[in-house]
């Protein structure tokens, strides 16, 4: 078709879903999702497959085109312009059942021309635990409200009966209404963009390019694909909860133009709500998969075409109903971006022209914290700290990762300010700051996670629960690539305060487990926990992945690390070989040094 044509309708389609995440942010009332970014909006054809993944988080790109799929086979000749079904069932095409996808058909001139679909973590689905983290969880009955496909609104009148039904289903069914409210306008708001863009080209027109923007992805990632080397990669991730530990285990192969990832012989399913369905593995692969090798290339169904996943029944990664899954997003799915993003970073590191789009991986462990209690105001407050979006970057073979830089599977995450945090629950801040010492060493440093500590502060009823879901504290969950180390694990720790000392930051002295620190301090990871009275909570979160060696880092680079306090002068010493005293690098000592370790690791010395 005409090129000119073809590029408009394809920026137009851009638009569409730009304007309908706008309209999502703007009408929902939840910092999760118009602060973190917790969110998708997508495009896709009439069959339900996809046409234009939009930003937010990825693995739900994918996993929003079989809801659609889902609704088309269930509803069939029951599909009616300005309908909106909604579909939040894990074994049906969800990831967990507090990420609720609202699907609406477009029609014009009485035809079904194109879906669109959405979702957002809702405030509260009912499960166990407020929030729908439900580390207690051990079926999916307990963890809240789960459809595999419903009829909300029909012909463009909500359907009182449904809606009163799902929000006598939960907690504060006045945020829950504000969440499905900010889905069905958003759908709106793209229905009618894109029926807008059928009008002025028609319908055959637009499905035309529709249809080449698809093929054009295709032949894109084919084309890709052939420029990088046959052969075959591995990825292991390991994570703890309580005391068992579980593996998912990653085989990468490419042949020519295509690419298969195999799941075989990750752990069997958990009992916990670690475990994630079929479609959240297979959405899982291509949160990574997306930016790093379809960089440039329009995210819809071309891509998918040239990839294919194995994954055992009965696993981790694929666990059959009615396993726990209410933990899939920062479980097993995690798990599977970080092995994804190895091996994907693997393949890139091993090609002259793309190696230099290779990364060690991102904010690998994804810690969760829910919190649910009465408010400063005697409200109902049920959410996340959005420190969980703030992340760490992994290094890459041209630079340092960013601190506190984010997720790769979500390009627009971030965490809300302070102030927004001690809005919305009864705590107050003590610190948030970068860590020292968390970033994965290597030639090129990976980004620095962070830490904080809070505290309740003027709670009506004395303090706020809070859910910990966070496995990777055993193991480091940000891997790095070409040598360099894995960013440093997470770790929560409760201080129990019997004292009033709110004016008192914690020390660093906690960090390396002194005992200056009044409190009785416990190591915790998985569960529902009490933060009353004067005790803190202190929370930090893993560092990026390293790449290369350490003990090719640039000297000067170390000393400025020193400086800023993101490295420590024993890591610079044990870990990188430089000598640094009172914030001077010792050139000539750390050469010495350098050549001491570098014979030890000939010797079989270790490190």
């Amino acid at each position: 078709m005409d090129p000119i044509t073809f590029s408009i309708i394809r920026h137009r389609l851009f638009r569409i879903v730009d304007e309908a995440v706008i309209t999502l942010k703007h009408v929902s009332g939840s910092a999760i999702t118009n602060e973190g970014h917790d969110l998708m909006v997508s495009l896709y054809r009439a069959d339900g497959s996809l046409l234009m993944g939009g930003v937010g988080f990825l693995h739900h790109l994918t996993s929003a085109a079989e809801a659609c799929k889902s609704i088309i086979n269930k509803f069939n000749s029951d599909i009616n312009e300005n309908d909106v079904f909604l579909l939040n069932c894990p074994y049906t095409a969800a990831l967990h059942t507090s990420d609720v996808y609202l699907v609406a058909p477009i029609h014009s001139e009485g035809k079904l021309v194109a879906w669109s679909a959405c979702f957002v973590h809702v405030y509260d689905i009912g499960a166990m635990n407020p929030g729908g983290f439900s580390p207690e969880s051990l079926d999916i009955f307990t963890e809240g409200f789960s459809s595999p496909g419903l009829k909300i609104v029909d012909r463009g009148e909500i359907r009182k009966d449904v809606m009163d039904t799902l929000l006598n289903m939960v907690r504060s069914p006045e945020m829950v209404a504000l969440d499905i409210s900010s889905m069905i306008a958003c759908n709106n708001v793209a229905r009618d963009r894109m029926q807008g863009l059928v009008k002025k080209y028609g319908i055959s027109i637009v499905d035309e390019a529709c249809s080449n923007l698809i093929d054009q992805s295709e032949d894109l990632l084919r084309e890709r694909l052939l420029e990088l080397p046959d052969g075959s990669w591995e990825s292991r991730q390991y994570f703890n909860v309580k005391d068992e530990t579980y593996k998912v285990i990653l085989k990468m192969t490419k042949s020519k133009d295509t690419l298969s990832f195999d799941f075989s012989g990750s752990s069997p399913q958990s009992k916990y709500g670690i475990n994630c369905s079929k479609w959240a593995s297979w959405g899982g692969l291509f949160a990574p998969l997306f930016p790093l090798l379809c960089y440039d290339i329009t995210w819809n169904e071309g891509v998918i075409k040239p990839i294919e996943m194995k994954a055992p029944e009965g696993t981790v990664v694929n666990a059959t109903r009615p396993a726990p899954v209410s933990i899939a997003t920062v479980g097993a799915i995690q798990a599977v971006n970080n092995a994804a993003c190895t091996c994907i970073s693997k393949m890139l590191s091993a090609s002259d022209k793309y190696k230099n789009e290779a990364t060690a991986v991102w904010h690998g462990s994804h810690f969760a914290i829910f919190m649910f209690g009465k408010n400063q105001r005697s409200s109902d407050s049920i959410g996340i700290l959005t420190e969980t979006f703030g992340g760490a970057a992994g290094a890459r073979s041209i630079g340092d990762g960013v601190d506190v830089g984010g997720e790769i599977p979500n390009p627009i995450s971030r965490m809300a300010n302070v102030e927004t945090m001690e809005w919305t629950f009864p705590v107050r801040y003590l610190f948030r700051r970068r860590l020292k010492d968390s970033g994965g060493p290597g030639t090129y440093r990976g980004g620095a996670g962070a830490e904080f500590a809070i505290t309740p502060h003027d709670a009506p009823d004395g303090g706020i629960n809070y859910v910990v879901s966070g496995k990777g504290t055993s193991y480091p969950m940000s891997e790095g690539l070409a040598g360099g180390y894995p960013g440093a694990p997470s770790r929560y720790t409760w201080i129990k305060n019997q004292k009033k000392n709110s004016d008192r930051c914690l020390s660093d002295d906690l960090l390396v487990g002194s005992n200056s620190y009044e409190g009785d301090k416990e190591n915790i990871s998985w569960g529902v926990f009490p933060l009353f009275g004067n005790d803190y909570l202190h929370v930090r979160w893993n560092g990026g992945g390293g790449y290369g060696d350490p003990l090719k880092r640039d000297l000067k680079s170390l000393e400025k690390d020193v400086n800023e306090g993101l490295v420590s002068e024993n890591a610079a010493k044990e870990i990188y070989g430089a000598i640094i005293i009172n914030g001077q690098v010792d050139l000539e000592q750390s050469v010495i040094l350098r050549k001491n370790i570098l014979n030890n690791r000939v010797r079989g010395g270790g490190s």
